[in-house]
């Protein structure tokens, strides 16, 4: 007997147990369960799945004859010969079968029952992972030993081709035979013949070794009968890959032995998590005295090697089992007081059957209306009713989507996630779809979310940033102009046109003051004047720039000997300039206004997950003549004032004009580029940004100079001081 495995039933006893005492899963209902041993023998486990369902002396096949058990589901088996044997039975009696083994779907067709549910991951899995720790480690030249049988030539077929897709050599392959008795000495010599070639090649240092739960056993067995002294033999000493089927354990006569010689085995396992209350369940079983678990007995005399009292015999009082001994204290390879993969495996598996029931049985009555207004008892319950779900593969979660697999049919296919900006829900869709343009998808990709609306407010620290510069430069604005108009009777403001000087200071603190038109949230009012309002504002503000280098070039001409130039100086030519470059620039606007004016507009696509409340231009065209015209205007400003830069000082603004409009061109080229790769509200925040620079640029240049000499060098702003300077 395989102590360790004692722990499946234990398992299986616990589950049944919480059910029972959970009021919430079946009331009224109580589950209970049957044991039977398949002996790793499939003929054996033939008899006894047949006697699960006759309990006469003979079988007969459409008829239960004396029998009171209910059978719901089975629970079983650990190995897949023995798995597809049992469901070829319970097929015919539509009785769903819950294996708990970790093996391939491959095998002899495990599809062929309808009503075959796996407990654990099927073996392909491992393939990956064992390939993944082979590239990991470097490991190339490997060796494999597999089970002797359908489902290590299964193994072999499936992992051969995969290392040497993956630059993998197999350096050799044995087998372990699948049986643990011989009846000549060559057959025990053909067993050893199988195991000791691989330990051979010295240069493999790796073998990986495929089985079932009692392979160790026996490969320890023969190595023992072929070489007692294998353990200290370094030629045998080899970095073991040990896959999920294969377990650590001994029976009660290998008590003496160990698995020293695995010492360092990297070992698959299947998933398990400890279960509340568990290891109490274990520490109080007591021995000899569960008459109703006939395994019991014989799995504890073997466990610590003594006998239960029997009142008939007697037995030697050394031998005796004590009731006292401790499943903590034996080692694991007879027992875990830790779950292991498979028993966590079947108490998932009784949960799966209880919950089946459960989903039938909703009510707390053991009676229940059926469709046509009839009522059932339970004990009119069918096996083939337990378990209703029947597909190919488990269905595709919301977030994903179908996609067909090749080569099979229509009803097995893979899922995928849904494709970024996608969702998909509910369960099992063909395709994802896009959220609507209000809402953009969640993490999971399963449900729309509804987008937040943004843009350049009051409230944030980028729009008070912009707000407060404004505000500033407006103030600052009205302080020059009120500087230049306490002193308008001095030489200096008097000197390059004293009202042109008035107008353009008027139209820097209105391209200021624009800039609030961009900020907050867009308006019908605001989104019609704003981008308008910035272009007459500063198209005047640059025709002034125009004009005052004009007057500068028109007043030297002026002063030659006998110049006709002299008619030109004056306010006439100043206004002029000035209402015929900034009246082009209304009438475009005024056309854009009255065919494709600006509103506010809200854009779902730029950004994924906000809603930009802008002002949609109406016409782009309109805007970039605009930019455009203003653009023309700056670069002939800056032409002229370039060209009159060397004329006199006394009468000269044309250096500060040159230097304002240099900086004025640069910010407006650099704002082409920047506003069309910025998004949503940055894009007005790009724009606001350019006023307030370009106009500031302006200001300074132009102003300074001029407002340094009215208050803090009031001696040099005299008329004699400026025709007397060179410089």
């Amino acid at each position: 007997m395989m102590t360790k495995f004692y722990q499946h039933s234990l398992a299986l006893a616990f589950a049944v147990d919480e059910i029972n005492k959970n009021p919430k899963i079946l009331p009224n209902l109580t589950l209970g369960f049957h044991i039977s041993d398949s002996y790793y023998d499939a003929r054996m486990t033939y008899y006894t799945t047949l006697d699960l369902f006759f309990r006469s002396q003979r079988f007969v096949p459409n008829y239960t004859c004396d029998t009171q058990k209910k059978i719901i589901a089975i629970i079983g088996g650990l190995s897949s010969e023995i798995s597809y044997r049992v469901a070829e039975i319970l097929s015919l009696y539509k009785v769903p079968q819950l294996p708990y083994g970790s093996f391939s779907p491959e095998e002899k067709g495990a599809t062929h029952s309808p009503s075959f549910y796996r407990m654990a991951p099927n073996e392909a899995h491992q393939y990956t992972g064992i390939i993944q720790l082979l590239l990991h480690f470097e490991w190339t030249w490997v060796g494999l030993l597999a089970v002797d049988d359908d489902s290590g030539e299964h193994f072999l077929k499936t992992l051969e081709p995969l290392l040497s897709k993956n630059g993998i050599c197999l350096a050799l392959m044995g087998r372990i035979p699948n049986r643990s008795d011989w009846n000549t000495l060559g057959d025990f010599n053909d067993l050893l013949s199988k195991i000791y070639p691989p330990f051979m090649d010295s240069k493999a240092r790796t073998l990986i070794l495929y089985g079932e739960s009692r392979t160790l056993v026996r490969l320890s067995l023969l190595m023992y009968l072929g070489d007692p002294g294998y353990k200290e033999n370094a030629s045998y000493r080899k970095v073991w890959i040990i896959t999920a089927q294969v377990d650590f354990t001994l029976t009660g006569v290998q008590r003496h032995c160990d698995f020293q010689f695995f010492h360092g085995a990297i070992s698959i396992t299947i998933h398990a998590n400890e279960l509340q209350g568990f290891q109490t369940f274990l520490q109080i079983l007591k021995p000899c005295y569960a008459q109703e678990d006939t395994f019991f007995k014989e799995f504890w005399e073997q466990a610590f090697d003594c006998s239960c009292p029997n009142p008939t015999a007697s037995v030697d009082i050394n031998e005796a089992c004590t009731g006292e001994e401790k499943l903590e204290s034996l080692p694991e390879p007879f027992f875990e007081m830790h779950i292991t993969g498979h028993s966590y495996s079947i108490y998932n598996a009784i949960y799966a059957v209880a919950h089946a029931l459960h989903a039938m049985h909703p009510s707390r009555s053991n009676l229940r209306a059926t469709g046509d207004g009839k009522r059932f008892k339970c004990q009119d319950l069918q096996p083939w009713q337990v378990v209703p779900v029947s597909v190919c593969n488990d269905p595709c979660h919301p977030g994903y989507l179908k996609k067909k697999k090749e080569g099979e049919k229509f009803c097995c296919y893979n899922c995928t996630p849904c494709p970024e900006g996608k969702i998909s829900n509910p369960k099992d869709m063909d395709d994802c779809i896009n959220c609507p343009e209000d809402q953009y998808p969640s993490k999971d990709q399963n449900h729309c979310i509804p987008k937040t609306i943004t843009f350049l407010s009051y409230e944030e620290p980028l729009g008070i940033s912009l707000a407060f510069a404004a505000a500033c430069c407006s103030l600052t604005t009205v302080l020059v102009l009120g500087t230049f108009i306490k002193h308008r009777d001095t030489p200096i403001v008097k000197a390059n046109n004293r009202d042109l000087t008035y107008l353009l200071l008027i139209s820097l603190l209105l391209c200021f003051l624009c800039s609030f038109l961009f900020l907050g949230k867009p308006r019908k009012e605001t989104c019609f004047l704003r981008q308008s309002a910035f272009g007459v504002i500063f198209s005047l503000a640059i025709s002034c720039m125009l004009s005052k280098t004009i007057t500068v070039i028109v007043a030297f001409m002026a002063t030659n000997p006998g110049s006709n130039m002299r008619k030109w100086v004056g306010k006439r030519l100043t206004n002029s300039v000035v209402i015929s470059c900034a009246f082009m620039q209304v009438g475009v606007c005024m056309v854009w206004l009255r065919t494709s004016p600006p509103f506010p507009d809200f854009d779902m696509k730029t950004l994924s997950r906000e809603i930009v409340a802008e002002c949609n231009e109406g016409s782009v065209i309109m805007f970039y003549i605009v930019l455009s015209y203003m653009g023309l205007l700056s670069i002939i400003s800056l032409t002229v004032a370039f060209l009159a830069r060397k004329l006199p000082d006394s009468f000269n603004e044309a250096k500060f004009i040159t230097f304002s409009m240099l900086i004025f061109c640069s910010v407006w080229v650099l704002f082409v580029p920047t506003y069309l790769s910025t998004k949503g509200k940055y894009m007005v925040a790009v724009e606001i940004f350019s006023i307030l620079v370009s106009s500031a640029g302006l200001l300074i240049c132009i102003f300074c100079p001029k407002c340094y000499v009215i208050l803090f060098r009031p001696e040099l702003n005299k008329r004699e001081q400026l025709i007397n300077r060179k410089h």
